[in-house]
């Protein structure tokens, strides 16, 4: 089954993210909320995710199913953004009003994902 270019961007993005969970963990066990345990596991535990989602994109019998599971990642990634709101340190540097720019981009993507229940 041949899919909107779109698709592919979007399974790329997702398999590219899940690759620097494992090149720069640093990265992302610095905006690890800190009432979650075992920070390290997690950032790997998601990148696997984004890893396996992104792939099951590109499959017509898991297609639906990764579309869910992104969904379903994404609201959880919510935890990690509202986090970075609650103090300089946890928002890594980023000025403010980036850290509630990528709020919004996260409906987009939720969105984004959603649209492709219909191919």
């Amino acid at each position: 089954m041949t899919y909107p270019w779109h698709l592919y961007l979007m399974s790329a993005m997702y398999i590219i993210a899940g690759f620097f969970h494992f090149i720069k963990p640093k990265m992302y066990m610095r905006v690890m909320p800190r009432y979650l345990p075992v920070h390290k596991p997690l950032v790997y535990i998601s990148g696997l995710a984004e890893i396996v989602l992104g792939i099951g994109l590109l499959l017509p019998a898991t297609k639906d199913l990764a579309i869910y599971g992104l969904i379903l990642m994404l609201c959880i990634f919510f935890l990690v953004h509202f986090y970075m709101l609650s103090s300089e340190k946890a928002g890594a540097g980023f000025p403010k009003w980036i850290l509630i720019v990528r709020i919004f981009l996260q409906f987009i993507l939720i969105w984004w994902a959603w649209y492709y229940l219909k191919y």
